[in-house]
């Protein structure tokens, strides 16, 4: 597979990653032999890039990741995250203090059964400390052999660059597909500026822009989806309508919705690594078959002008507090 590089720092990761939350919460009830079965699929596909976080199940991500991985070691970039402290009352609980980064990362690489950490995420911005401590706790990491390059998620582009001035960072990861484009305008000129590559996480729109969901309905009882506002009421019935003009263009290409989502993102530059998430072998396959579809200028003006910035309708999330803007 086609291997691309984040940041200026040396990491290079799989054109194509694979997201690992799903096996463990989120989307329904897990299938742990499953789940082993799709990572294993992964890394014969050559899918190389695997994200997890200490967050994901309450650590049992990390552990599932790591078991099946372990034997790859040499071969494989892991990226895990701390900074999400758990919930309360419905809101998102962030921890970047320099003592949760020390901590979590110790706990995550006994989970995961390495000796280091390829790519460590401060998975949310913690308003209450600032960035620089944060960071400098995370350089600390690196210095010590337990890190080997440093990212953020849901930054905005001024604690980017806060960041970046007191350790390079080589990635962000944040939220982009066809159906949420806003970091184009927000993040993505700071990000080229400074030579950071993005990791877009939900790149299907969280499966919306696969062709799969047609109704709320579809969501199992346990999916978080069900909250989502994106994906309530009068929201979900106009955004269906958006996400259909993909179908349609991905018919008369010969590809699926989700290919051609995942396609579009390939063709954003070659910094750019997207890391769809799923738990099962079948849609694990369909999307590396991404991979094969060619985005031309005129495909990426027709997407401009069926899904521009900001198309979409409803908050990305049920509780914005801990998102950085």
């Amino acid at each position: 597979m086609e291997q691309r590089r984040l940041g200026s720092q040396g990491l290079t990761v799989s054109a194509l990653g694979l997201g690992c939350m799903g096996m463990s919460q989120s989307y329904g009830p897990a299938d742990e032999d499953e789940s082993v079965a799709t990572l294993e699929r992964a890394f014969e596909l050559g899918i190389t890039f695997f994200d997890t976080a200490n967050a994901y199940g309450l650590g049992h991500n990390e552990r599932l990741v790591g078991r099946v991985l372990r034997p790859h070691r040499d071969r494989v970039v892991i990226a895990t995250k701390f900074g999400i402290a758990g919930r309360r009352e419905g809101r998102m609980l962030v921890d970047g203090s320099p003592d949760a980064a020390r901590r979590n990362c110790d706990e995550s690489l006994e989970r995961l059964g390495i000796d280091t950490i390829d790519l460590y995420y401060l998975h949310r911005v913690d308003k209450a400390v600032p960035i620089e401590e944060s960071v400098g706790a995370m350089a600390e990491l690196v210095a010590a052999g337990k890190v080997r390059y440093l990212g953020l998620s849901e930054a905005s582009a001024q604690t980017i660059r806060r960041a970046h001035a007191t350790h390079p960072i080589s990635a962000l990861q944040s939220e982009w597909s066809l159906f949420e484009r806003e970091p184009e305008v927000t993040v993505l000129p700071t990000l080229r500026e400074l030579g950071i590559g993005f990791v877009p996480f939900s790149p299907l729109g969280r499966g919306f822009l696969t062709g799969q969901i047609t109704t709320p309905d579809d969501f199992g009882a346990d999916d978080f989806r069900r909250t989502n506002p994106r994906f309530q009421g009068e929201n979900f019935a106009r955004n269906l309508r958006l996400v259909t003009r993909v179908h349609e263009m991905a018919a008369e290409k010969g590809c699926t919705p989700g290919q051609l989502a995942l396609a579009w993102l390939l063709a954003q530059g070659d910094d750019v690594a997207p890391i769809p998430g799923t738990k099962r072998r079948r849609y694990l396959e369909e999307n590396v078959g991404a991979l094969d579809v060619s985005v031309t200028a005129d495909d990426r003006a027709q997407l401009d002008e069926l899904l521009p910035v900001g198309a979409a309708v409803g908050q990305r999330y049920e509780d914005m507090s801990a998102i950085d803007t």
